[in-house]
């Protein structure tokens, strides 16, 4: 658990980008499996993001007005279920791609090694969010409909890159590797559940891509975690004794 004061203010900025307004004191978050200092540096490994008039940032725009015309639809109810982070709720959709129930139940430690993973994958992302400080597509678009009611903090956190996503795209990565034989469904509902942000309106498609890099490059950095490595051996015996997942189509 990071104590600093530097680690305390760290969480709690990934609290702010990475939970879409949730607020941290709902529940108790878990700790991260690395210090702030030890998250991958998202301002050396990105690029910026797409300047104002470029063709990328047009690119970028032209999704966000396509989407709002999917407002109401079942991608629409989808990406409103995406925005969960913690617990049961966000990882259930996971668990019916990885065809294993993911429950505090049946499988504890996996339960909250995914978790984890949104303090971690999302925290990566801090610096260039803080750097580059860009401006999310739904402000100045006061009428466009976004799946998540708007606040106050979409104005000032910045867009570029998507912790969300991030932490999405962390959760892809550690379950394929525990279930390879669903890596194909797995990678899909990862990538759903980044673009899931884009449809809401509340990030651009490029930024949704800067997070699935920042995801992995820190579950590489994961590997190298003694806590982690032990947690994802434990996970993958409960795993192997866990039921399957129920209520998926």
């Amino acid at each position: 658990m990071i104590g600093s004061k530097a680690g305390r203010i760290a969480l709690a900025g990934v609290a702010i980008a990475v939970c879409g307004g949730l607020a941290l004191a709902q529940q108790a978050r878990p700790p991260s499996y690395l210090k702030p200092d030890q998250w991958p540096d998202s301002i050396a490994i990105l690029a910026p993001p797409p300047v104002d008039g470029s063709e990328a940032a047009k690119a970028d725009r032209a999704a966000f007005e396509a989407s709002r015309s999917l407002a109401g639809s079942p991608r629409w109810a989808q990406a409103i279920e995406d925005v969960q982070l913690f617990g049961p709720k966000a990882h259930r959709s996971f668990a019916c791609a990885a065809g294993k129930a993911i429950t505090p139940e049946a499988t504890p430690v996996l339960s909250k090694m995914l978790d984890r993973l949104v303090i971690d994958a999302g925290g990566s992302t801090n610096k260039a969010k803080a750097k580059y400080s860009r401006t999310r597509p739904l402000i100045g678009h006061d009428d466009a409909p976004i799946c998540v009611p708007r606040e106050d903090w979409m104005k000032t956190n910045g867009s570029y890159p998507s912790g969300h996503s991030a932490a999405g795209w962390a959760w892809g990565l550690v379950l394929v590797e525990l279930v390879p034989e669903r890596a194909t469904q797995i990678s899909a509902r990862a990538r759903d559940f980044g673009d899931s942000r884009w449809i809401c309106g509340v990030h651009f498609p490029s930024d949704v891509e800067a997070g699935r890099v920042m995801a992995a490059a820190t579950v590489a950095r994961l590997h190298a975690d003694p806590a982690f490595m032990a947690d994802m051996a434990t996970a993958k015996a409960e795993l192997a004794k866990a039921p399957a997942a129920e209520g998926c189509e």
